[in-house]
């Protein structure tokens, strides 16, 4: 879980610190949140500096408010994913027109 106050805003972006399953400490990127179907996603880029920038890939999680704290659970079901991955991409294709 991720208290509100560890969501760090800044002009430049917007950090999120949480802790894996193992319990280690990770770092991300948040890139954008997106709603479908009244469910809220983040869109999230691992920061990490041993891998290059164009070889990370953005992470989709769920996104559930509890309190002042925020989880990110991760999409296993595919056909959730796919609704949410086909929506990115319509998103993407409006922008580039």
């Amino acid at each position: 879980m991720t208290n509100e106050n560890e969501i760090e805003n800044n002009e430049e972006q917007q950090i999120i610190e949480t802790f894996d399953e193992e319990g280690n400490k990770v770092s991300f990127e948040l890139l954008d949140i997106v709603s479908v179907e009244d469910v809220e996603y983040a869109l999230l880029l691992p920061i990490d500096n041993s891998i290059a920038l164009e070889e990370r890939e953005v992470l989709v999680m769920r996104m559930k408010k509890e309190g002042d704290d925020f989880s990110f659970e991760v999409i296993e079901d595919d056909d959730e994913f796919n609704r949410i991955a086909q929506y990115i991409e319509e998103i993407e294709s409006e922008i580039e027109d």
